[in-house]
């Protein structure tokens, strides 16, 4: 049974650690140029700061997938409480859980942004693997797209 839940994401962090390599290689645009290092000290004073929501998909209690939400004021709308995605995965061999387990976060963490009183919510997805009618079905609308185009070396 799958079961999706609210965790604190630094002491967890190990657990996630061991999926980074799997999401990195699926998701990572120009990995030949940008190696996987994660900011951990941004991640622990964001959690610090009551700015993180780490959202887990397990079963059997074993890490299936995760969401990682940052949530504050809008930079640019400071009376806005915004949450904003960081990063989605789900395991590619359990992605036969995977609409399924997304839904299920995406509602662990609605109701998890609900309680802390978010205004705005925003959330992301890959244009080479794209789960935005996952999002649609939730009831996001489309605003925006995001290209990238590397310039370096």
């Amino acid at each position: 049974m799958l079961t999706s839940h609210v965790e604190p994401l630094m002491s967890q962090i190990e657990e996630m650690k061991a999926l980074f390599p799997l999401h990195y290689e699926e998701l990572a645009l120009n990995q030949d140029k940008v190696p996987l290092s994660p900011q951990w000290a941004t991640y622990t004073a964001k959690e610090d700061a009551g700015q993180t929501v780490y959202v887990t998909l397990r079963e059997a209690g074993q890490l299936l997938g995760y969401i990682v939400t940052f949530v504050a004021p809008g930079l640019h709308y400071e009376t806005c409480l915004t949450a904003h995605m960081d990063i989605l995965f789900v395991r590619p061999d359990r992605r036969d859980a995977a609409a399924k387990g997304v839904l299920l976060m995406m509602r662990t963490l609605e109701d998890e942004l609900r309680r802390r009183g978010v205004q705005r919510w925003f959330m992301g997805t890959k244009l080479h693997k794209d789960i935005g009618a996952i999002f649609r079905r939730r009831g996001f609308e489309p605003v925006e797209m995001t290209y990238t185009k590397w310039l370096g070396e």
